[in-house]
């Protein structure tokens, strides 16, 4: 019996950048699993859909689904749900986040801007109309908060408040050093553009996956997260 396919599902972005950026992190765990067909999808934007995806794959063939998102929104409770529902062969594992793996990678993105003693540090976020996928990114905030050994702010780029850019305001008016933004977005794409928009000059961290290789973390991540689902 073959072993059961990795479904990575992204949310997908019309960015080049960030579709390379995400192929290459699904690339690389597919290097770790030799044995096991790996395929990437997409709930939103890109094709092929989750139904395309499926479709891909022979009907008696397990599958688990790796929700490339960082938190547990809408696309993981309802979409996924629903769009493998004619399947019952499939799994859907949690999402990436949070996870201190992540925060690791947020941390070493940061450091690249060099924060200093009395620089503030604001967390991006794209948002969620769940609210316990905004948690789940406070919840990251705190975890890089004792990483960093510093207060970590939480600004929204939709659906949730604070917006970053009120959130970068009032860092502002209360820091007696640099706003730096840290970057809890996957990939290049629309929300890390409206990132350095509404952060006004603040500097602003690039997003856990670029133009450079995968960290090595975020491929665990992902590898862990079948292989939990075997379990």
């Amino acid at each position: 019996m073959p072993h059961p396919a990795l479904l990575a599902i992204s949310h997908g972005t019309a960015s080049a950048e960030g579709q390379a950026a995400v192929a290459a992190l699904v690339a690389a765990a597919a290097e770790r699993l030799p044995e096991v067909t790996v395929r990437l999808g997409h709930v939103d934007v890109q094709q092929p859909d989750v139904a395309a995806s499926l479709a891909s794959l022979p009907e008696d063939q397990h599958v688990v689904i790796v929700p490339l998102l960082l938190s547990a929104g809408y696309h993981v409770r309802v979409d996924l749900k629903e769009q493998s529902a004619h399947r019952s062969d499939v799994v859907i594992t949690g999402a990436l986040g949070p996870d201190e793996r992540l925060v690791e990678v947020l941390a070493s993105r940061l450091a690249s801007l060099e924060p200093q003693g009395e620089d503030r540090i604001v967390l991006a976020v794209a948002g969620s109309s769940d609210d316990r996928a905004n948690e789940d990114c406070r919840t990251t905030a705190d975890l890089l908060a004792q990483r960093l050994g510093r207060p970590v702010d939480v600004g929204f780029l939709a659906a949730a408040e604070p917006r970053l850019g009120a959130a970068v305001e009032k860092a502002r008016g209360e820091a007696s050093g640099r706003v730096l933004v840290a970057n809890y977005l996957l990939a290049p794409g629309y929300f890390h553009d409206l990132a350095v928009r509404v952060s006004r000059g603040a500097p602003v961290a690039r997003p856990l996956l670029d133009d450079d290789e995968p960290a090595a973390s975020l491929v665990d991540i992902v590898v862990d997260r079948y292989r939990d689902a075997l379990a």
